[in-house]
């Protein structure tokens, strides 16, 4: 995947592989030591269930999605969900 600017991703919503829109990014974590990311924190749309999505979840409800299940960053961020 291409070089991407974290200020370019601030914002964008964040869309399963099958289509489905999981919700807005909320933010980025990464590993201090190496600066490696680790996961994408994603605040869901109100319709999807925490059980209806493969992705742990912070005490605030936020999915963390794995950076190595992104497949894409266009329009949206989309995630391989299965």
């Amino acid at each position: 995947m291409a070089d991407i600017l974290a200020e370019n991703l601030s914002g964008k919503a964040v869309m399963g592989s099958d289509g489905t829109e999981l919700g807005m990014l909320y933010n980025i974590s990464m590993e201090m030591k190496t600066g490696s990311l680790t996961d994408l924190l994603v605040t869901p749309n109100d319709e999807i269930t925490p059980g209806g999505v493969p992705f742990d979840t912070d005490e605030a409800g936020r999915f963390h999605v794995p950076v190595d299940r992104v497949q894409a960053v266009k329009d949206y961020i989309v995630v391989r969900t299965s």
